[in-house]
């Protein structure tokens, strides 16, 4: 177990990567794409948010998804086509309706835990990622909302975070350029944001000089189990390769669905769709009417983030439609609508478009560990909160692969 392959290069497969050389293994990490963080990873919310943990199994969810079925701007959409791999996702979705709760904890304790990762990786690389430690704070304009609000709050209070209801007035006081009527929300003052794809690229960096190795362009076509590791098999332009690795980590996002499958295993990764914009602030009035509090509106489920003083990133939507990747104007525009009316005075004039499948399985929880081969780890699955939690999955799954080098020492 000292050479290990990694399947993806974004947020997951970096933080592996750079966990995994830290512990002494050679590494080298697979991605068909120029650079790292260029899919899932490029464009998000920016959030850091343990305060955002809450799953979506609950009956409320599927009530505002059937709801919403016919609105093509709904906060969540359903394409309603069939498919064998959705039905059986939702049905596996349904039946952790149970579990809400216990999730929601436990994603909350996860999320707590990869700060002090996420934020040591970046010390330790000594670089910087657009950071703002000024807390994310949930609006509300509903009764209805802030009533479930209170009670996401016994939970998240039970996973140990800090998150405090704040009245209208405080709302305003917190973010003074908010500019719309709420009734109340939520701060939670530990969380912060940053720039993903900055990060990841920066750390990628770090691993390279850990010594990582980063295959690009290489488009991996076959990966075959010999019961002492696996052969990694790819294409990059014409010319082909195959290497053989101890071990492997399986961080595809959304492309890990088949990969597992493969390797004799099944991870019933869903892609769901989601959206950003992000505002160029090019003018002096809208930099200083954009707020720098990140946001979050949990009936509109949109999420803000201050990338500096030049770049205001809004990012929300979910969307069940199968691996499409277009950007379709009719859920863009609830973005920019929403900055318009929370923040009239931000030039919304230029705002660039982007749309990313966020990997999620049906318990909300991600995969963790090792697969049923021997070698085989998972690093996947984190849906929404990739960036959340990747820090401490990261550690994690290092953990597994380092127990099972020292068992195969000790065996030999």
């Amino acid at each position: 177990m000292a050479q290990i392959a990694i399947i993806g290069a974004g947020i997951t497969g970096i933080t592996t990567a750079y966990a995994l050389s830290r512990r002494g293994f050679q590494v080298t990490v697979f991605d068909r794409n120029r650079y790292a963080a260029m899919e899932t990873s490029f464009a998000n919310g920016g959030q850091l948010s343990a305060s955002n943990a809450e799953v979506w199994t609950r009956w409320g969810t599927i009530f505002k998804g059937l709801k919403w079925m016919l609105r093509s701007d709904a906060p969540l959409l359903v394409n309603p086509k069939p498919s064998w791999h959705k039905l059986s996702w939702m049905a596996e979705f349904m039946g952790n309706i149970p579990d809400y709760e216990k999730n929601t904890i436990a994603t909350a304790k996860m999320a707590i835990e990869a700060r002090k990762h996420l934020l040591g990786f970046a010390d330790e690389a000594g670089f910087k990622f657009d950071m703002e430690k000024r807390g994310i704070l949930h609006v509300y304009k509903k009764q209805s909302e802030l009533d479930h609000a209170r009670h996401v709050n016994t939970l998240l209070k039970k996973a140990g975070l800090e998150r405090h209801e704040v009245s209208s007035s405080e709302v305003q006081s917190i973010e003074p350029a908010l500019r719309t009527d709420v009734i109340g929300g939520f701060y939670t003052e530990s969380d912060f944001t940053g720039d993903i794809h900055l990060y990841a690229r920066q750390l990628s960096k770090a691993c390279e000089a850990n010594g990582v190795t980063f295959c690009y362009r290489a488009a991996v076509n076959e990966i075959k189990h010999t019961g002492q590791g696996v052969d990694v098999s790819w294409q990059s332009g014409n010319t082909g390769d195959t290497q053989h690795f101890d071990g492997i980590v399986v961080c595809a996002g959304v492309g890990s669905r088949d990969i597992a499958a493969d390797l004799g295993d099944r991870v019933n990764i869903y892609p769901v769709k989601g959206y950003s914009i992000t505002v160029n602030l090019d003018d002096e009035a809208s930099q200083n009417a954009a707020p720098w509090v990140s946001l979050l509106d949990d009936e509109a489920k949109v999420v803000t983030s201050r990338l500096g003083k030049n770049r205001f990133r809004v990012a929300g939507t979910a969307e069940f439609n199968g691996y499409n990747l277009d950007i379709r104007d009719n859920r863009v525009k609830p973005l920019t609508k929403w900055v318009e009316d929370f923040f009239p005075d931000v030039s919304t004039e230029h705002c660039v478009p982007w749309a990313g499948l966020r990997p999620m399985m049906p318990s909300m929880l991600p995969k963790v560990g090792p697969g049923k081969k021997t070698g085989v780890f998972y690093n996947t699955g984190h849906g929404h909160l990739g960036w959340t939690l990747s820090a401490a999955t990261a550690e994690a799954v290092a953990d597994c692969v380092e127990a099972a080098r020292v068992r195969n020492e000790r065996a030999a």
